[in-house]
């Protein structure tokens, strides 16, 4: 055997395996998902905040999420609450072992993901709640309301940017594309042992 032919081997050998898709988030899943993030960005970047648009926005938003919720109990095995329960412990443990090698894929969302979802799920019909507050006889022009809708939304933001560099580290940790996953519905992992439910 030649010297080259035995570095070609070797290129042939080192070469990753194929990755093979897994289809994990169905369509109503990431329907929800990026209408959800378009209502964000449009309520919170483009339209006035005191405007009908605004408004209508909000209570989209809401309804989408309450579609997502009553999905989580009765829609597709990953799509249920069932799949990626709320889990401090574990979140923090998932968090600290960040740095320890190897990173195993979850097929849904791995423990801090699924706090950050649960997170978002919670501030976006905090917002709506207050938001539909603000413009009942009872509330409207109560200083707190509008407090807690703006403490919200700043949190919102927060969570939103943890939430985007999450899923960059975590794609780029477990080779994973999540983003890719949510526009197409299938996660591509190059090992099935390691994936967890």
């Amino acid at each position: 055997m030649t010297d080259t032919t035995q570095h070609k081997g070797a290129r042939l050998a080192a070469a990753p395996a194929p990755a093979f898709g897994v289809r994990v988030w169905d369509p109503l899943v990431r329907m929800i998902h990026w209408s959800v993030a378009a209502g964000v960005l449009v309520n919170a970047a483009i339209v006035d905040e005191e405007s009908a648009t605004h408004e209508l926005i909000g209570y989209a938003v809401l309804g989408l999420v309450l579609t997502r919720l009553v999905w989580g109990l009765v829609g597709t095995p990953h799509a249920r609450f069932s799949a990626f329960p709320p889990n401090p412990a574990a979140a923090v443990r998932h968090l600290a072992g960040l740095l320890r090698r190897p990173h195993r894929a979850y097929l849904s969302h791995n423990p801090a993901g699924a706090l950050m979802v649960y997170n978002l799920w919670a501030v976006l019909i905090g917002l709506a709640a207050t938001g539909y507050m603000m413009g009942t006889p009872r509330y409207f022009g109560m200083e707190w309301v509008l407090d807690v809708h703006e403490g919200l939304f700043a949190w919102l933001i927060i969570s939103v940017v943890l939430h985007v560099a999450g899923v960059i580290l975590d794609s780029r940790m477990t080779g994973v594309p999540l983003v890719r996953a949510m526009i197409d519905g299938r996660k591509r992992l190059r090992d099935p042992t390691e994936m967890r439910e």
